[in-house]
């Protein structure tokens, strides 16, 4: 059994340099290429949603495990290298769209697919999406926005596997005392652990960081439920706005309120007023929420 191509050879034979306009890191290291895959429990069952599949060697460890993958990439010369690469197997398809203008699910619905040469409009519902996992190895420089994009939509993936930034991924599961606004936005959503760290080395070009593997388990419920979302954030934006001052004069000034409203607000949700904001657990935020609604 001959290996698969590396990441070298297909440069080689297709004539590519990563572009260093869209991020693109490809990893090359097939250990961690593995251990990526088997992080997101994939069974014949599951359907995958792949963000950036670059050159294919991530997506051919998904295919050998999952019952179907789409990948969408924004790369239009990687699509019908792509397309070729993975001919021989129909479970495996790929779409040109820019992630952060489609609906995520809407990419796993025939009748629902938007690709980049559309125009831009609003995000199509999907009702008949299955549910689904998202695996990714994302440009340090969307990252945020991404994950805001797939765990804010309409409907969310199950299950999220994404490579990202070594620091931002310990920025995302830390606790009360190095909360930030990024932490409190996943965690809201999901459980966040980091599966393992992955050198720079393991990547091609070479980053000037470390990157991380990081897993979200997305929740049935978000993890506050009794305060609607749009105010929750609004009062943790506040919060965070700016995070070196202490609770109520950062809360009144991003939300315009008289700072003896906010000192209540937070005296009534057991809050001390002098905390800073990296301080408040998930829980915290929800009632300072409703005091101030």
């Amino acid at each position: 059994m001959t290996n698969p191509p590396s990441v070298f050879d297909l440069i080689r034979r297709f004539d590519l340099d990563p572009k260093k306009s869209l991020g693109q890191n490809f990893l090359v290291d097939e250990s961690h290429l593995a251990r990526i895959a088997a992080a997101a429990d994939l069974t014949a069952d599951d359907t995958v949603l792949e963000i950036g599949p670059g050159l294919g060697v991530l997506t051919r460890h998904l295919a050998a495990q999952a019952g179907r993958v789409v990948a969408v990439e924004l790369d239009d010369r990687l699509i019908p290298v792509l397309a070729e690469l993975f001919a021989d197997q129909p479970h495996v398809s790929f779409v040109h769209a820019d992630i952060l203008k489609v609906d995520p699910a809407a990419l796993l619905t025939d009748d629902g697919r938007q690709t980049a040469d559309e125009p831009a409009t609003a995000p199509r519902p999907s009702p008949l999406a299955p549910p689904y996992k998202v695996v990714a190895n994302l440009p340090y420089y969307i990252t945020s926005a991404v994950l805001r994009h797939l765990l804010e939509s309409a409907q969310p993936p199950t299950l999220a596997v994404v490579m990202v930034q070594r620091e931002v991924a310990q920025r995302i599961v830390a606790g009360p005392g190095d909360m930030s606004l990024l932490a409190v936005g996943v965690q809201f959503f999901a459980e966040a652990k980091i599966v393992q760290k992955v050198p720079a080395g393991a990547f091609h070009p070479r980053p000037k960081v470390d990157s991380a593997v990081l897993r979200l388990d997305v929740r049935p419920q978000p993890a506050v439920t009794d305060v609607e979302p749009d105010w929750y954030f609004s009062v943790v934006r506040a919060g965070f706005g700016q995070k070196r001052k202490q609770l109520r004069n950062s809360v009144a000034a991003g939300l315009g309120m008289a700072k003896e409203t906010v000192e209540a607000g937070l005296l009534n949700a057991g809050i001390d007023p002098q905390r800073r904001a990296e301080t408040l657990s998930l829980t915290e935020w929800g009632a300072l929420a409703k005091a101030l609604r």
